[in-house]
């Protein structure tokens, strides 16, 4: 048994580049793709007390739906939730020299924030996309029978107050001991 799955929560770096890959899809366009980094930052305190941050910088991609979601809705500096699978490749850059990189291709996307952390235009009120369908925890757009659902409730909005539990009432006296333990 194996398994490979990698959960981010961090901030995109760069705006996504979309290509369209050469194909025979409805409309004449090939299959859509999108790639972008996105940074991981952890705290941590030194030897000395001092307060240190370590930055992760991961390379993002994206395909079909997903990659419309984030060509529509994610720019530089949104925060996103993403679940995926790591992938190692082999290229020949410009010099002719095989060079490997790993990347996150996305099975999950969630945008994170609030609506005033930079969103702008049409943009979805918190939610992502789900490549598997089912349900996702926290709102957001999900892959239901081809297409988007919005969600019932937003992921950013406050929940509702529950009333504060009473307190039960003491027993009766004349009942005897409320605890069945046997000790």
């Amino acid at each position: 048994m194996s398994l490979n799955k990698v959960m981010l929560i961090g901030n995109v770096g760069r705006d996504p580049e979309v290509r369209y890959l050469e194909g025979n899809n409805p409309g004449g366009q090939g299959r859509k793709v999108a790639t972008f980094t996105l940074a991981t930052s952890e705290r941590f305190r030194d030897r000395n007390g001092e307060t240190r941050e370590n930055t992760e910088w991961h390379n993002i991609v994206a395909w079909g739906q997903p990659a419309d979601v984030c060509e529509r809705f994610v720019h530089k500096g949104t925060q996103l939730y993403i679940e995926g699978r790591l992938r190692t490749r082999k290229y020949t850059d410009r010099n002719g020299q095989e060079k490997y990189t790993t990347e996150i291709n996305v099975d999950t996307l969630q945008l994170l924030g609030r609506r005033d952390d930079g969103y702008q235009g049409d943009q979805p009120q918190g939610g992502g996309y789900q490549r598997q369908g089912g349900y996702q925890q926290g709102g957001g757009y999900q892959q239901h029978q081809g297409g988007y659902q919005q969600p019932q409730q937003p992921a950013y909005q406050q929940p509702v107050q529950q009333p504060a539990p009473q307190a039960p009432a003491a027993p009766a006296a004349e009942e005897g001991p409320t605890d069945d333990l046997p000790f």
